[in-house]
């Protein structure tokens, strides 16, 4: 994996109101983030996120992570708190990346971070990441769709294909824990794990290359 470009911080702190929420543990633990203007962005809370980071435990320390539809940046920022060694964010909109920038400024010193704009809710292909996730590919993947709009089912289907993760990766995706994400259609991508914290649900997934499976 090349070293990815260390962001550029946009002076645009001030324009974001303060909302309660916090990164909830590592370097970071306390810090205020900045929440967006726009309601269309739905940051994870506090609460989810604290419970899904004591999950999956250790496994962040060192890892690549991948924070697809990235909104505040905070599930990338809270792993890069917690000790994970770098970071993309995905999103849409440059005012998002630029949200992510300051979040990222005020919360972590020199972090290994980039910003890529795509929309995962049309984009054919995850092409664009194969330069940030080369080899031996990303090891931890959140993905925080708006709800209820089968766009999780859509990006894992990507995911598989794209080839960008490294072996027995962690994919976590919420959504509204009244949907339903099969599994079906995915080969490489095993269901290990789901939780509910109030209206939110959580689905974890690892990656298990094909051959290794059929080896096993």
């Amino acid at each position: 994996m090349p070293p990815p470009r260390r962001t550029n911080p946009n002076s645009n702190a001030n324009n974001h109101p303060w909302k309660a929420m916090r990164i909830t543990g590592g370097s970071a633990k306390g810090r205020k983030l900045h929440s967006p203007r726009s309601n269309l962005i739905r940051p994870t809370s506090d609460q989810v996120r604290e419970a899904m980071f004591s999950l999956i435990g250790e496994r962040v320390v060192n890892s690549r992570v991948l924070d697809l539809f990235a909104g505040t940046g905070a599930l990338g920022i809270e792993a890069l708190s917690r000790g994970a060694a770098a970071a993309v964010f995905v999103d849409k909109s440059i005012e998002t990346g630029r949200l992510i920038e300051t979040n990222l400024r005020i919360s972590i010193t020199h972090p290994q971070a980039a910003f890529v704009m795509l929309n995962l809710a049309t984009t054919p292909h995850l092409g664009t990441l194969h330069s940030y996730g080369a080899s031996p590919g990303f090891n931890l993947v959140f993905m925080d769709p708006p709800y209820q709009k089968q766009l999780a089912e859509r990006v894992l289907v990507l995911i598989e294909k794209a080839g960008i993760l490294a072996e027995e990766a962690l994919i976590v995706v919420e959504e509204d824990r009244r949907v339903n994400i099969p599994a079906a259609g995915l080969t490489s991508l095993h269901p290990i794990d789901q939780r509910q914290y109030g209206a939110t649900g959580l689905w974890f997934y690892e990656f298990r290359s094909t051959a290794k499976h059929c080896h096993a």
